[in-house]
């Protein structure tokens, strides 16, 4: 009885040591790190297509789990992204999560109601001119407290020069309704149009953006994500 416990053991441990092995040799397609060489092969709609695909995943729940520290090894020393995100610090609203990304996979502007100024800019042209990254997206969402706040004109110290960013939304907003942070449709209006005016900004402000979008070299489109399901819906 005992030898024969041992041998089951033994052959447990096996079956359960070859499984380890055969999954870290089918470690999936999404946990290869870019590259240079990988990063100028992909196209700018490549690019939207697999910020897409990852919110598939995420949506379905089927989020792939890779070796973070195997990534972090291999980017080390340098970086490669495929695309960048403009997103607001909303804790709910991760656009690596939300996206399926991983480590070396997306560059991350974060900012309190995704506006675009001087400084988010100024990243942008180094993810894209210096660093390659081939699409950027500007990523609102619902119910965001930003908007909410620009909306009602809220004052209060640095923040009040944030909103400011966001008036131009507001105003360009027509409300069914009250125009107030209670009237649900409005925010969701007046975020949507903020996410399409800032990226709209992005060419309209930086020839460098521009210049490489004119060549296809880059594509620029906004999205919003959907709080209460996660999914991000596209704008343009």
């Amino acid at each position: 009885m005992l030898n024969r416990r041992l041998f089951c053991g033994c052959v447990s441990f096996a079956l359960f040591a070859g499984a380890t092995a055969g999954s870290a040799r089918a470690e999936p397609a999404e946990c290869a790190v870019f590259t240079p060489d990988r990063q100028k092969h992909t196209s700018p709609e490549e690019a939207i297509a697999r910020l897409k695909a990852g919110n598939d995943r995420f949506v379905a729940g089927a989020t792939v789990n890779c070796d973070l520290m195997a990534q972090v090894r291999e980017t080390a020393k340098a970086q490669a992204p495929f695309a960048a995100i403009v997103g607001c610090i909303d804790s709910r609203v991760p656009p690596e999560l939300v996206f399926d990304q991983r480590i070396g996979d997306v560059f991350c502007a974060r900012i309190a109601g995704n506006f675009v100024n001087d400084d988010i800019i100024g990243s942008l042209e180094f993810a894209t001119q210096v660093a390659g990254a081939r699409a950027i997206v500007v990523l609102g969402h619902s119910s965001c407290g930003a908007v909410m706040g620009a909306i009602d004109g809220v004052k209060l110290g640095h923040l009040t020069g944030a909103l400011a960013h966001i008036q131009p939304a507001v105003s360009a907003t027509k409300a069914e309704g009250k125009p107030s942070s209670k009237n649900d449709a409005f925010v969701q209006a007046v975020a949507e149009t903020n996410a399409r005016m800032a990226a709209a900004d992005l060419t309209k402000r930086s020839p460098i953006l521009k210049a490489l979008a004119e060549k296809g070299e880059l594509r620029t489109v906004a999205a919003m994500h959907d709080l209460a399901t996660g999914r991000v819906k596209w704008l343009s």
